[in-house]
């Protein structure tokens, strides 16, 4: 796994303290609006929209903040205007960073983010800086449940149109497909009896900088956090990788 993913797996595995967890409803909740706004407000219809649901109860979000998010998304709910950008920039030791945002302000979002990145070892630059390094991908995430079999999960994601498959993480498998294969991986997996954790489009970067230094590293995930905390933002990419335990220690 790339140092990335292993920073989204690691944090993801840590607790979530309760001062967090009404932003990351938040942060939900605006996915939800942003996909009703795009492929309409039918979830059967709309895949990103039924996975953003999806992932959202799996989170705890209250059902009728789901329902109220589907309305303003629609437009019948008073909906905020909401638009998908996305921002580029180099983070500490020359890391290429992407931040995708969903915001009703893009000059707050754009002052705010820059101010994160010079304050702390990188700069922001201008579109396409850094997007021709990084390229979109699906990825499905199944539970590694008891009599969990890699040669069988294998054949069934490669049946489906999956390109590869990760079994490094302890507790679940990744596999990885095209973005515009992610719903038929991800229904394929499903009906086979396989528990889906996520499935979701990434931006996975087409090579990774190691970072040499803990003071570096110390450095860049302290503005990875910053970035992920924004309100407005709603993933962060980067192509780096490290040591696993420095990640534990310094989250």
């Amino acid at each position: 796994m790339s140092g990335h993913s292993k920073w989204a797996t690691i944090k993801r595995h840590k607790a979530v303290v309760d001062q967090k967890r009404g932003a990351a409803y938040a942060k939900m909740a605006r996915e939800i609006i942003v996909a009703a706004k795009m492929g309409g407000p039918d979830p059967a219809a709309n895949f990103r929209l039924r996975t953003a649901i999806e992932r959202a109860k799996a989170e705890g979000v209250p059902n009728d903040n789901i329902a109220r998010a589907v309305e303003k998304g629609s437009g019948s709910g008073g909906a905020d205007n909401f638009e998908e950008l996305t921002y580029e920039g180099y983070g500490p030791g020359g890391i290429a960073i992407l931040v995708k945002c969903a915001t009703d302000n893009r000059h707050r979002t754009a002052a705010d983010l820059r101010m994160h990145f010079s304050k702390n070892g990188g700069n922001m630059g201008e579109a396409g800086c850094v997007n021709w390094m990084f390229t979109e991908r699906g990825e499905v995430t199944v539970s590694k449940e008891t009599g969990f079999d890699e040669d069988a999960l294998l054949m069934v994601a490669l049946d489906a149109g999956a390109d590869d498959l990760d079994t490094t993480q302890d507790t679940e498998a990744t596999v990885v497909c095209g973005a515009n294969q992610l719903e038929s991986v991800k229904e394929a997996l499903q009906k086979a009896g396989y528990k889906v954790m996520r499935a979701e489009s990434v931006m996975a970067p087409s090579n990774t900088i190691q970072v040499e230094s803990k003071d570096t590293a110390k450095q860049l995930l302290k503005l990875l956090d910053q970035l992920e905390s924004h309100d407005d933002v709603q993933q962060v990419y980067a192509n780096f990788d490290m040591a696993a335990e420095w990640m534990q220690e310094l989250l």
